[in-house]
């Protein structure tokens, strides 16, 4: 393929991406009140990005079972993410399931929002180093929603990748993302959530 045609391609791609985030972006128009109602339904799940952890991607010297070699989350991240837990319960919203990418910022990020035991899930996982696991991982995290019971409630704490991958949605640091799955094993996107922390 040439260059010229790579360039095309990749301009494409980026007006596709920018077409949906301004659909998810029409999609979350609600208000923070009704945005907390939609979370309050019977099977709607959370995506939800990991909390602030300053930098990009992790160090060249990463290791996955040694959280000195990983971007973590800052003081700032884990107050966030302690206070987002503090809504959730506030909101009396019932969590049933807490599932975690096995990165530190996204585990530390699930054990600070106190909403039950964790459960690390490893197609949460990011995929920014190595893509060509993106449909595989993809594709195993709609199937675990799929296996939940229908009027159960997730919450997944992952990676910016995996949340724009499975929506199309850009999140921040802490963003919450609400979908409902599909009988086909999709998902519909029902609303966007950044807890005012």
């Amino acid at each position: 393929m040439s260059l010229t045609k790579v360039r095309v391609m990749r301009s494409i791609i980026i007006m596709l991406l920018v077409f949906l985030g301004v659909l998810a972006a029409r999609t979350a128009q609600a208000s923070d009140q009704d945005q907390w109602k939609i979370w309050s339904k019977p099977g709607v799940h959370a995506l939800m990005r990991h909390a602030i952890a300053p930098g990009t991607g992790d160090p060249a010297a990463f290791k996955l079972d040694d959280c000195s070699t990983q971007r973590n989350i800052n003081d700032v991240g884990k107050a966030q993410a302690r206070a987002t837990g503090a809504l959730i319960r506030d909101h009396g919203i019932k969590i049933d399931t807490i599932l975690s990418s096995q990165w530190c910022r996204c585990l530390e990020t699930a054990e600070l929002l106190n909403l039950g035991p964790v459960i690390e899930e490893p197609s949460l996982n990011s995929f920014f180093r190595n893509p060509n696991t993106e449909s595989r991982q993809t594709q195993q995290v709609l199937e675990r929603l799929q296996k939940l019971p229908k009027d159960s409630k997730a919450i997944l704490i992952t990676h910016q990748v995996n949340i724009t991958a499975l929506t199309g949605i850009f999140p921040r640091s802490g963003e919450i993302i609400l979908i409902k799955v599909t009988d086909d094993a999709d998902i519909t996107i029902l609303s966007r959530l950044m807890p005012d922390t």
